[in-house]
């Protein structure tokens, strides 16, 4: 799912943020999941004035006038555009709070696989949005707490979160990541390979939103039992008039074969890095898989195949990094422990 932020406070004020790619949940203790919106956000390029934030801005994705531009300031799972990030956090905040005074504290969860300058650059954004402050907890970890996987026992578990713009594979034992990978491959990769699929066989433009429409009713990691055919409008580009082509189900396997190849192999490359007591748990608990990318048919029956080891679904795919960090509240003094001492240890 992207970067994803805890939000905590007082006096009511404890909530989570799954700041994503694609899109933006947020948890409140007591009340669960109250916001989920895309990651979008409408500018003026004139005046730097924002017009549409989330559901509202995302309709006008490709659809804008030449003075407003629809951005999604997030990009493989980091901020891309600091600026229209940090309004973006603050309209969400506010919309939860109601209340322009808000200032709770955020735990920020970024990418395991992120720079420094990255997750500096999550902590100001935060800041500037108006949190009081701001701490970092790896992505992984979150979405196993939310599949309710056992992270504090010593025995392993294994979680697969496949975002908009990244891809998270972790191995994780008392409480902790032992391996992990992150690779910046995920659902916006899924939707630009069908994008250019359409393009160099069909001669074809299409936009991001009907390429996520296309990969949502026909797009699988395995063969269908019933294939599919589905109807796709765009721009012909030889003749740059309105064009309809019918795409099969095989066809956005195939153009789908690249992204999906690379988050397999993610899979079996930090299984190969597990420890082998950590690799028994696994095959006995399988591989759980978190993220809309996951969601993809048949992706969890390729796992299966290609790993050979069991592979299932989260209970709910979408919202269990957010569920996982509105449990992890409770934890928050733990967090920020293991912040400090991973800071002392990197200073030795």
């Amino acid at each position: 799912m992207g970067i994803l932020s805890y939000l905590t406070g007082f006096g009511g004020r404890d909530m989570a943020v799954d700041l994503g790619t694609a899109n933006t949940l947020v948890y409140v203790r007591g009340r669960g999941i109250v916001l989920s919106e895309p990651s979008v956000v409408a500018v003026d390029t004139r005046t730097g004035e924002v017009h549409a934030v989330g559901m509202d801005a995302k309709r006008m994705l490709g659809r804008t006038p030449g003075t407003i531009q629809a951005i999604r300031p997030l990009k493989d799972g980091v901020i891309a555009d600091f600026d229209v990030t940090e309004e973006m956090l603050r309209h969400f905040i506010q919309k939860v709070h109601q209340n322009r005074f808000a200032h709770p504290r955020v735990v920020v969860c970024v990418p395991s696989g992120v720079t420094g300058v990255e997750k500096r650059a999550v902590e100001e954004a935060c800041l500037a949005a108006g949190a009081r402050q701001a701490y970092l907890i790896e992505e992984p970890m979150a979405a196993a707490i939310g599949a309710g996987l056992p992270v504090g026992e010593p025995t392993g578990s294994m979680v697969v979160d496949i975002g908009g713009g990244t891809s998270e594979v972790a191995v994780i034992s008392l409480g902790g990541i032992v391996v992990s990978q992150s690779i910046r491959v995920g659902g916006d990769e899924m939707d630009d390979a069908i994008v250019n699929w359409c393009k160099t066989h069909h001669k074809l433009m299409i936009g991001q939103q009907t390429a996520e429409e296309v990969k949502l009713e026909a797009g699988s990691a395995t063969e269908l039992r019933e294939e599919v055919r589905t109807e796709i409008r765009g721009r012909d580009i030889v003749s740059g008039l309105p064009k309809t082509v019918m795409l099969s189900s095989e066809e956005v396997r195939e153009a789908l074969r690249d992204p999906v190849d690379a988050i397999v192999n993610a899979v079996k490359e930090t299984l190969d890095r597990t420890p082998p007591e950590l690799a028994g748990d696994i095959m006995d608990r399988g591989i759980t898989l978190a993220g809309g990318g996951s969601l993809l048919q048949g992706f969890d029956e390729r796992l299966r195949e290609e790993c050979q080891m069991p592979a299932q679904l989260a209970d709910s795919p979408l919202t269990c990094v957010a569920v996982g960090s509105g449990r992890s509240l409770e934890e928050f003094e733990t967090i920020h422990r293991v912040n400090a001492s991973n800071g002392r240890r990197r200073r030795r």
